[in-house]
């Protein structure tokens, strides 16, 4: 019997994507898992989280949809179904037009609901260090990759994942790492420009509303049964109902997409009054102006995004989630490509060719396979962003209706069609080809 683990994983970051990859890891006995959380308890900020049916397949491969089901009133749907209703809602009245119908439900869910139900699924062989914030790694040729974090404490692994969101420490010491290897000043300084993340021009107004404030300001509400999403120039409105519907999700997106790529001065999550939010929809119709009416103290996220990486992965580190690929949430899709990461990650590490030798190619399959999905889903938000906005479009809102709808439904088309990978596609093909990479001989 051998007398350790095959190999020693560490996982910075405790989120989605870092317990997604865990719970599988974790399934291999011959693999030993430990995840570093910088904060002092598990717990995601933030509100509600929707996944299509693409990342539904995974949480289902993996054995998660129970627990997860038992958070939520919403059972899925596998056939075609009623997502979002959208509106034109810069204007007095507004005008519904369009209905976005998907194969299979929108799920949604409280992302501490969506936590919880993972670290129960988490086996207490994988061990949970929390305040514990990566300041950099160090990763030689030979021997164990040693990490140092902010309290001075050190540790070794033999395979880092960095899952630890859009500030990752271990994408910076990733990043560095590279330069120094660079084969010019100009590669190198692409990897360094690669390690802050920049500011995409837009701003989200969060807030969980209590489904009773709402029915007290506005009974029967549409959003208490049906996702919506509320548009016009340069911001859009999102709510629907979560936690067997007992809040509702509310975001409003303000953009200024003339200010992308640049800095953002000021905190980039921080409570706000609800009048600096107020203030920019005020002219919206009725059932925008109740939603707003309902919000307290909103968290303004100001949307930052991290510029598409050479690579995920260098030696034995890779990135996953935010830490490879934040983007803009313009089509929810935040969660669902971190839980494919580490679907796609940790089953390559699972298998009986991944050994400390291999590690450096497992990682390369895992980076060849992945990028190019999360690079294609990160510009497909960065459009929905736009199309959300009608950013570029000169169009009137006070015309007449017949005016406008023929142009609105045009214009819904094109986002659905930008959209539609989200519920018409699968992760398998991925899967599979990462699959045929690590078993093939070169």
């Amino acid at each position: 019997m051998p007398s350790g683990p095959k190999f020693r994983v560490a996982i910075c970051g405790g989120g989605i994507g870092g317990l997604t990859a865990a719970i599988i890891l974790a399934r291999s006995q011959d693999i030993e898992v430990e995840i570093y959380e910088s904060a002092q308890k598990l717990t995601e900020i933030g509100a509600g989280i929707g996944l299509f049916s693409r990342p539904w397949e995974i949480i289902r491969k993996i054995g998660l949809d129970e627990e997860l089901l038992k958070t939520t009133a919403i059972k899925p749907v596998e056939g075609p179904v009623s997502s979002f209703k959208y509106r034109r809602s810069d204007r007095p009245e507004g005008l519904e037009f369009y209905t976005l119908v998907t194969k299979g439900n929108l799920m949604t869910f409280h992302r501490a609901d969506f936590q919880a139900a993972l670290l129960r699924k988490l086996p207490r062989s994988c061990r949970v260090n929390c305040s514990k914030r990566l300041r950099s790694y160090t990763q030689h040729p030979s021997g164990p990759i040693e990490l140092l974090f902010e309290d001075g404490t050190t540790t070794t692994c033999d395979v880092l994942l960095g899952a630890d969101g859009l500030k990752s420490a271990v994408r910076r010491s990733m990043m560095n790492e590279k330069a120094q290897t660079a084969q010019s000043s100009t590669e190198a300084a692409e990897y360094i420009a690669s390690i802050d993340p920049l500011w995409c021009g837009q701003n989200a107004y969060r807030e969980l509303i209590p489904a009773e404030r709402l029915n007290a300001r506005c009974p029967n509400h549409r959003v208490f049964t049906q996702p919506t999403q509320y548009l016009g120039k340069n911001g859009y409105i999102i709510a629907y109902p979560i936690q067997k519907g007992k809040m509702i999700n509310f975001v409003a997106f303000t953009a200024r997409h003339d200010l992308e790529d640049t800095k953002f001065n000021g905190a980039w999550v921080c409570p706000t009054d609800s009048s600096e939010v107020t203030t920019m929809f005020r002219k919206w119709e009725p059932e925008a102006q109740a939603l707003l009416d309902c919000i307290d103290r909103p968290l303004r996220w100001a949307i930052h995004t991290v510029r598409p990486l050479s690579s995920y992965s260098h030696g034995r580190v890779a990135l996953l989630g935010d830490a490879a690929h934040a983007s803009p949430p313009h089509q929810g899709s935040g969660a669902a490509m971190a839980i494919e990461d580490a679907f796609v990650l940790a089953t390559l590490l699972i298998q009986p060719g991944a050994t400390r030798e291999t590690l450096p190619r497992v990682l390369s399959i895992y980076d060849h396979v992945r990028r190019p999905v999360d690079h294609d889903v990160h510009n497909r938000n960065r459009i929905n962003g736009q199309y959300f906005t009608f950013h570029n479009v000169d169009l009137d809102p006070s015309l007449p209706d017949e005016h406008l709808l023929p142009y609105l439904q045009h214009h819904a088309q094109k986002f659905t069609k930008n959209w539609e990978w989200a519920w018409l596609s699968s992760a398998a093909p991925v899967m599979q080809e990462a699959m045929q990479l690590l078993n093939s001989s070169s």
